[in-house]
């Protein structure tokens, strides 16, 4: 029975056997993360991808606009996310001042990122007189690239992991014991849970509606959906994620994580946007020639 015991305790992936870095490339002097990379093609594939949203009939902006968004989006995604980490998972990070700079150590909050990016289009669309709703229906289609990207490279830098399991797809992550790096229980990959959700099924859910119905004629109705999916995906991974070891006493106080109760206004925002949509639809006319669409 003991050996029986033994054997399963051991039979789990160990996170080290995977062969994963943080470091990218080490030139020495430089250091590549994989974290960086991630927010890079997050942000290209993304601009990429919008271009082929706005080459559609009834775009809310040219391609000088997308060009501009980029600057607006990388400063939001920065400032806010960087920010709202601070505020919400870790103030202790005020009493170094320096280390507020430290981005490739991680620490950022998708939640202030997302504000961040969401404010940069405001401040665009005020600017290029744009309507901004509608500026946020189409960039709403391209963050699953950047969600996808950004949690593999948290799986990749072994952090943020699930919470406790038995399940046969558990890892046992490196985790610091009493100042001692130990190899510690097995515990759910919930990055790559988040990946799929945030990222690849939302990102499909997106692709569907805009491609295959007519919502992004109704202002706000994409967005909503990005909302409401994200909302609701997060919610139900914080499930399995481990909290924040300087939120764990949060958690069992309030009943919920960090993470949940930031996506409460995510979630009821979205459904608001999606049921009010259709009062906002416009009749827009093509940039060229005299069609118009409904």
């Amino acid at each position: 029975m003991f050996l029986a015991l033994s054997a399963a305790a051991t039979s789990y992936v160990t996170f080290e056997s995977l062969g994963l870095h943080p470091v990218a490339l080490d030139l020495g002097f430089f250091q590549i993360r994989w974290y960086s990379l991630a927010y890079l093609a997050g942000i290209i594939i993304g601009w990429w991808y919008l271009l082929k949203l706005i080459a559609q009939p009834g775009s809310p902006m040219a391609r000088r606009h997308a060009d501009d968004l980029v600057f607006y989006a990388t400063l939001g995604i920065i400032l806010g996310g960087r920010a709202a980490y601070i505020a919400f998972y870790q103030p202790s990070i005020l009493a170094h001042p320096l280390d507020i700079f430290k981005l490739w150590e991680g620490g950022m909050s998708f939640h202030g990122g997302a504000l961040g990016v969401s404010l940069g289009i405001i401040l665009m669309a005020r600017k290029e007189n744009l309507q901004w709703l509608r500026v946020h229906d189409f960039v709403a289609c391209c963050v699953p690239f950047g969600l996808f990207f950004g949690r593999l490279a948290n799986f990749v830098n072994g952090e943020l992991w699930g919470r406790e399991t038995d399940v046969p797809w558990a890892i046992r992550f490196p985790e610091m014991i009493n100042g001692i790096l130990v190899t510690g229980e097995p515990r759910h990959p919930s990055q790559l849970y988040e990946a799929g959700l945030e990222g690849v099924v939302l990102g499909l859910v997106l692709w569907f509606f805009f491609w295959k119905t007519k919502a992004r004629y109704d202002p706000g109705k994409l967005v909503g959906i990005f909302l409401l999916g994200y909302g609701l995906s997060r919610f139900f991974v914080e499930f399995f994620r481990e909290p924040d070891r300087q939120l764990m006493q949060f958690a069992q106080e309030t009943g919920m994580s960090m993470g949940q109760w930031l996506t409460v206004p995510m979630i009821v925002g979205g459904i608001y946007l999606i049921a009010t949509a259709k009062r906002r639809r416009l009749r827009v006319e093509a940039t060229a020639g005299n069609q118009s669409v409904a």
